[in-house]
């Protein structure tokens, strides 16, 4: 008898992964906001603009992922915090640039769908989205039996934020003898994982406690990368902001040149960084050097304030802004000679 071969059989299963997302609707629809006219459901999601509070918008979008992170969440079998990180890199993305988040979309692949998993890292997707204000409102869940090893995902999402045009802040007004201020980071947040991964798995199991670090290597690696929108707006609204950078990979000096003109450059004061314990751990054991830790990681700096020096001095002490996120005077815009 001839041998009959079904979408089930060739490894996906449609049917699993509707009900897996059924499982999540409630969780999801939570997130929604009044502007959304229709979410998960249909072939794509339809968000009124809220046109009237703007003069001259401007729509903000950014895509990202977050790396070889994943394979920590998968090793350590926890997932509940991954999608956070997805949702709060995106909003930094575009928050550096003045704008308020509108909406987001999410991506999730795999080799075989496993509900529960799928379930806590879109629930992770949701709980970010929820606690930023910012509806879920589609995305898409793909089954690659023969792309994706048994047991592993990947996860990327799109944001779309708006930004009134007179107050985006792209660095065009930055000039030398502005201060750079740094914006402390919950560790590692979503770079730097593949050399991280190399070093620290060489040395310890993930379920290892580790004296430094006060926590399991585990516990240490999935902190949640820091949503840094509430603090911007708060900044934004006291402070005359000439540019914002979200350190990724590349490091803080790369990023922060994303700002500037091609006369001008920066001074990193790398004296005066919070240098956390887990990347003084990761130079040690795999004696980085000093130049490849400064270009991966972000070294206890996950956002950069560019500020006039009067600004700096009274943002320093800001006792607001100091119970929301720890600062430090990092450095300076000098002219290229």
């Amino acid at each position: 008898m001839e041998e009959k071969f079904t979408y089930r059989r060739a490894g996906v299963d449609i049917e699993k992964a509707e009900g897996a997302l059924h499982q999540l609707n409630a969780r999801i629809q939570r997130t929604y906001t009044p502007e959304v006219l229709s979410g998960v459901g249909l072939f794509s999601g339809f968000y009124r603009f809220p046109s009237q509070q703007f003069r001259a918008p401007v729509l903000v979008s950014s895509t990202d992922g977050v790396g070889t992170k994943i394979k920590i969440a998968i090793l350590a079998e926890k997932h509940d915090t991954i999608g956070q990180d997805l949702v709060n890199h995106c909003i930094n993305d575009i928050a550096v640039s003045g704008a308020q988040p509108l909406f987001f979309l999410d991506y999730f692949a795999c080799a075989h769908l496993d509900p529960p998993v799928y379930q806590e890292v879109v629930g992770g997707i949701a709980r970010a989205c929820e606690l930023a204000g910012m509806p879920l409102i589609g995305g898409e869940t793909a089954e690659m039996p023969d792309f994706y090893q048994p047991g592993e995902y990947d996860i990327s999402g799109t944001i779309v934020g708006v930004v009134e045009e007179t107050r985006i802040i792209d660095g065009t007004r930055i000039q030398p003898g502005d201060c750079l201020i740094g914006v402390a980071s919950s560790g590692l947040h979503t770079n730097g994982f593949t050399l991280a991964r190399k070093v620290l798995l060489s040395h310890f199991h993930l379920d290892a406690y580790v004296p430094e670090l006060k926590c399991t290597l585990a516990e240490e690696l999935l902190k949640i990368h820091v949503n840094y929108y509430p603090f911007i707006r708060r900044v934004v609204s006291k402070y005359d902001v000439r540019g914002l950078a979200h350190v990724t990979g590349g490091g803080m000096v790369k990023n922060t040149r994303r700002l500037l003109s091609a006369a001008l450059d920066l001074e990193i004061e790398w004296e005066n960084l919070p240098r956390l314990p887990i990347f003084e751990l990761i130079q040690r054991l795999g004696k980085v050097p000093e130049e490849d830790m400064r270009q991966t990681f972000n070294l206890g700096i996950g956002l950069i304030i560019v500020v006039n020096p009067d600004d700096a001095q009274r943002l320093l002490t800001d006792t607001e802004l100091e119970s929301m996120h720890r600062v430090y005077r990092i450095g300076r815009i000098i002219a290229k000679p």
